[in-house]
């Protein structure tokens, strides 16, 4: 499960670099109606997400994540800048990552969210005051790539909508 998680979070990642490379840096940024994400809020909300799951949860690194300032944020990193956070964060993950064994994977860890979110998610569910998930590592590891492919999936879509005549951006034609 650990290999196949990173596998496929790479391919999500190739995927939203190959978006990067067909768009401009002002494309990057652009939100196609006020009520959605620009392509470089997805980006550092990926890179957030994985960071605070797999480096701070699993890795227990210190907990640095602003979720909800992802995305307020309206200009100021280049699309490299995103791609290297991207990569940045999965070289960390996998140093991580790469360490488990089968018998980790029943292992809780504490998740930590920032006072604020933590606040905002406790409003609709029963939470305890510490603001944090325990979940097993198996958990984690479904959960965000589940959530890296489903913004990937956004990411792939907007482009396609912003460049229109590219045609196939991943290695399936939808």
């Amino acid at each position: 499960m650990i290999q196949i998680t990173i596998e496929q979070m790479n391919t999500q990642l190739n995927r939203i670099e190959n978006c990067l490379r067909l768009l401009s840096e002002e494309d990057v940024w652009r939100k196609l109606s006020p009520d959605t994400n620009s392509i470089a809020n997805l980006c550092v909300h990926l890179a957030g997400n994985e960071y605070q799951h797999f480096v701070s949860g699993i890795g227990e690194q210190p907990f640095i994540r602003q979720r909800s300032q992802e995305f307020n944020i309206v200009e100021g990193l280049s699309k490299q800048q995103l791609l290297d956070e991207l990569k940045g964060v999965r070289e960390q993950s996998i140093q991580i990552l790469s360490k488990l064994t089968a018998t980790d994977l029943d292992r809780q860890v504490k998740v930590y969210f920032d006072q604020e979110d933590w606040k905002r998610m406790k409003e609709r569910m029963d939470a305890s005051s510490e603001p944090c998930f325990i979940r097993s590592i198996q958990d984690h590891l479904f959960i965000v790539a589940e959530h890296y492919g489903y913004h990937t999936g956004q990411i792939v879509y907007i482009t396609k909508l912003i460049d229109k005549n590219r045609g196939n951006i991943t290695e399936y034609r939808h």
